[in-house]
């Protein structure tokens, strides 16, 4: 596995019996989806697809900042936090609360990462009020009470002490420490044992007032609900929110690269990770490394990576490599794992795929054949569901793409050149990468 710089995330979920078989909605091909602006009386926006192919309403939301805005010595207060909101809001105690969800029929759900809040709901249309009355009290009024802090919290202290003995949760530990130094995106975002014995229930009221505000809220919804609904719902959930936020800034990551690192463990097999510089959505550039990662190692079983390490060599069962886009860093990584005795061989051979590839680029038969797939699996991979099209829409709306990006989004990669894909390769993969392996010592790497 590749150590990305997502930690795991902790969530609680609540699935109804009711909605056991209306999980997944198909809906129409990408061309088809209407997407509609909903603005609120109180200035709250969201993007809306309607649709009553089954009566269900599915509404995703996300207040930007997450465990970046953690206190020092506070590490893991936003995780912690999204633990707790269906554990007693309003009059209402964890059993009472959870009673009422169950009655409802309604999935709710939180969960963290280091840039943002989210949560989630999915409701039978003819159960939308009294859900949302609901979760309009867990966004309102969380309890915080100290019985189910405490839960939470030995849950996730279990968690830690389960991958203090895991090799792969200490790599992808030291690999984060190693990579981003001392900014937020080092910290794990669960937090530490230590951490967590300091948070108290007015830390956690004294977040959740700094974090939820109408002015970092991004919404979704997919389903049974019309606009002028919405837009009546939009406020009767987050209106009573504040204005803006008080997020703390969190600089721009500079990653280091050019280290090795081991981790050394007895284990049959060496992982390997590799990290180069990526690029920001917002760079001209975007696209053509898109297609480029496409290529080199993007593509399950047709990347250059795939073919040289698995089909010519038998190096590895897979590889792949992925770009990574953050609020505040971008990477771009590739990962494999392969037998022991054979690390340094397979590091070689990744070197010599990716220093080819910044060198002479791809020819146009790669790119087009990247290009027709990126195009194609989208609506596949993205919009085959009333879930999927909600968390689409929300990371479109986050990353400040406009509800047009769907259907622009083919012309954007039709755009591409080779010699675009050429310059965007030598940019990105002529820096030395860091290098972590997981399994027994190899000579020549440094241990932190």
């Amino acid at each position: 596995m590749y150590f990305s710089p997502f930690p795991l995330r902790h969530a609680v979920l609540h699935i109804s019996a009711v909605l056991a078989f209306l999980l997944i909605l198909v809906l129409p091909s990408q061309a088809e989806i209407n997407i509609q602006e909903v603005h609120s009386q109180n200035g709250i926006n969201a993007w809306l697809v309607e649709n009553y192919t089954v009566p269900i309403v599915t509404l995703r939301f996300a207040f930007e900042g997450g465990s970046s805005q953690d206190l020092e010595g506070k590490e893991g207060l936003a995780n912690l936090m999204s633990g707790l909101f269906d554990e007693g809001a309003g009059d209402l105690d964890s059993d009472a609360f959870q009673e009422r969800l169950d009655d409802v029929g309604a999935e709710m759900r939180f969960s963290s990462s280091h840039d943002a809040i989210y949560g989630s709901m999915r409701v039978l249309a003819d159960d939308r009020q009294a859900a949302f009355d609901l979760l309009r009290l867990a966004l309102l009024e969380p309890r915080f009470d100290e019985l189910p802090i405490n839960r939470i919290r030995n849950q996730i202290i279990t968690g830690i002490e389960a991958s203090e003995r895991d090799p792969q949760a200490q790599a992808q530990k030291q690999w984060l420490q190693a990579l981003y130094g001392s900014h937020p995106y080092a910290r794990p975002e669960e937090g530490t044992q230590q951490s967590l014995a300091t948070i108290t229930a007015d830390d956690l009221r004294r977040f959740h007032k700094t974090q939820f505000a109408r002015g970092n809220l991004h919404v979704a919804v997919v389903g049974a609900i019309d606009a002028q609904t919405l837009a009546d719902e939009l406020d009767r959930l987050f209106g009573d929110l504040p204005a803006e936020p008080e997020l703390l800034p969190v600089p721009r990551a500079e990653l280091k690269f050019g280290q090795e690192i081991a981790v050394s463990y007895d284990l049959p097999q060496t992982t390997i990770a590799m990290a180069f510089p990526g690029i920001a959505r917002t760079d001209p550039d975007f696209y053509a490394a898109v297609l480029m990662n496409e290529i080199l190692g993007g593509g399950t079983f047709t990347s250059q990576l795939f073919k040289q390490v698995r089909e010519k060599r038998g190096l590895a069962y897979s590889i792949g490599s992925r770009l990574s886009n953050r609020r505040h860093a971008a990477t771009l990584g590739i990962s494999t794992a392969t037998r022991s005795d054979r690390a340094d061989e397979t590091v070689q051979v990744i070197q010599d795929v990716v220093k080819q590839m910044a060198i002479n680029g791809p020819d146009e038969a790669a790119l087009e054949a990247a290009r027709k797939y990126l195009i194609g699996a989208y609506a596949i991979n993205n919009l085959n569901s009333s879930g999927a099209v909600a968390a689409t829409l929300l990371e479109l709306q986050l990353a400040d793409l406009g509800k047009d990006y769907i259907s622009h989004r083919p012309a954007l990669l039709e755009a591409v050149t080779v010699e675009d894909v050429r310059q965007v390769a030598a940019r990105l993969l002529n820096t030395a990468p860091s290098i972590l392996r997981v399994g027994p010592q190899a000579q020549g790497i440094v241990v932190p």
